[in-house]
């Protein structure tokens, strides 16, 4: 009886051991794939600090006012905003709201061109150009978007951007109310995008939404609904920081581009 239970016991101290060794082998065949790693020795905690620096060092001496406003556009956000979109969601088929878009995106190529041609970019000014006379008309006014199928698809442009391209600097960092993230030189272009869109009148959208206010609502609502930012998303109680880095490397990078 010992010996059975000796010879027991041996079996499944060997049935472990062959356990362990196939738990040690990947299903790709890798053996202690942890072993396999390389790391970087220069990427120590002096390099993670540079970089932290780096997403720290924003221009923003006006910080706690700045702060203020990012706390009322998280509140305001969450408790009108988003149940306005939900809303809107709810009630409206995909198809009518991706006709909406299409319909103020159409819009919003006017100063998309208006910027390209001050910027010099002549491609971009083309492709801007087909779009609008594309989508006017055999997208009936913009309500469909058939430039995009045909490799036209948007390209955003600004006149903060245009001021960045000659060389303007971004200057103090700005959180506006409602619209986010911004700095002083945006937030003048953001003006100057919108007094061109009213005199150039496109479509008689400008004096059309003076008479009709619930169609600049309508527009609020699409903007906000195809925005893909959500304050406290990113679930850190760095965010405001995060979002502060983040705007100042992509306006960069679009501005460069």
């Amino acid at each position: 009886m010992a010996k059975q239970g000796i010879s027991q016991a041996g079996l499944l101290g060997l049935a472990l051991l062959a356990g362990a060794a196939q738990a040690d082998t990947d299903a790709d065949g890798f053996t202690n794939p942890l072993d396999q790693l390389q790391f970087n020795p220069s990427l120590d905690q002096r390099e993670f600090e540079r970089s932290t620096l780096s997403a720290l060092n924003v221009y923003d001496p006006w910080e706690s006012w700045n702060r203020r406003v990012y706390h009322f556009n998280y509140r305001f956000d969450e408790w009108v905003f988003l149940p306005l979109v939900n809303g809107y969601r709810y009630v409206t088929p995909r198809l009518v709201r991706s006709g909406v878009s299409n319909f103020f995106g159409n819009l919003g190529d006017v100063p998309n061109l208006l910027n390209s041609l001050l910027q010099l970019k002549g491609k971009r000014s083309l492709q801007t150009t087909g779009r609008l006379l594309l989508n006017t008309t055999v997208g009936v006014a913009g309500l469909w978007d058939p430039a995009s199928r045909l490799g036209l698809p948007r390209q955003s442009e600004d006149f903060g951007q245009t001021l960045g391209f000659y060389g303007v600097p971004d200057g103090p960092y700005v959180m506006l109310p409602l619209l986010g993230p911004s700095n002083l030189r945006d937030t003048g272009g953001k003006v100057f995008d919108f007094a061109a869109e009213s005199q150039i009148n496109y479509l008689n959208m400008s004096e059309t939404s003076s008479e009709h206010p619930e169609i600049t609502g309508l527009r609020v609502v699409d903007l906000r609904h195809s925005t893909n930012l959500r304050y406290g998303q990113l679930n850190s109680p760095f965010e405001y920081e995060k979002i502060r880095y983040v705007y100042r490397e992509a306006r960069k990078l679009q501005i460069a581009e």
